[in-house]
């Protein structure tokens, strides 16, 4: 065989051992979720599930309650989008220890305010004492789409480091409309 094919067959092999090794971490993170939970504890929310949906289904009166709900779910989310600018695009949640103290999860979070893109991937420790639930954020990464200005990339730097989700949803409303703003006097004069 010359050097070509083997260096082939050499690049495949080592595909497919990095596409096993994802799967095998994908695998030991699925049984790590659900050994977080006993048998008792799987078929309680199992048959709590069960009532809940077959009381649903008993409750409502026929699809079109049902579709005029949904309707109505859809506008107040479209007044929300148009009150504060933001369109959450996507979300992922996966729990990372669950421990009697709390919970540690780690989320990503994408979307847009107003014409700004960002992208958040953040640890969050729920921790609860006392009936009281705390909620501690940790390292938090923040992608923005337009980050030309080194006043912004100052200020996610700041944000990333204190972990303040908080200050960066205030921060950013603000700027992604005044960002629109520029962007159209910009225009107007071009």
């Amino acid at each position: 065989m010359d050097e070509g094919t083997i260096q082939a067959y050499e690049d495949e092999i080592q595909a497919l051992e990095e596409e096993i090794k994802l799967l095998t971490e994908k695998y030991e993170d699925m049984q790590q979720e659900s050994t977080f939970f006993s048998d008792e504890e799987i078929l309680k929310s199992i048959n709590s599930f069960q009532s809940e949906t077959q009381g649903e289904t008993k409750g409502h009166a026929s699809l079109s309650d049902l579709k005029a709900q949904l309707e109505s779910l859809e506008a107040d989310l479209s007044f929300l989008v148009e009150l504060t600018g933001f369109n959450f695009t996507s979300h992922s949640k996966k729990t990372v220890e669950k421990t009697q103290n709390g919970t540690l999860q780690k989320h990503r979070l994408s979307g847009k305010c107003h014409s700004v893109s960002f992208q958040l991937e953040f640890h969050l420790l729920e921790m609860e004492n006392n009936e009281e639930v705390s909620a501690v954020v940790s390292d938090l990464s923040i992608i923005m789409e337009s980050t030309e200005d080194s006043n912004v990339s100052k200020f996610l730097s700041r944000t990333e480091e204190r972990g303040d989700l908080l200050t960066f949803f205030r921060s950013i409303s603000t700027y992604a409309e005044w960002y629109e703003h520029r962007k159209h006097t910009f225009l107007h004069f071009k």
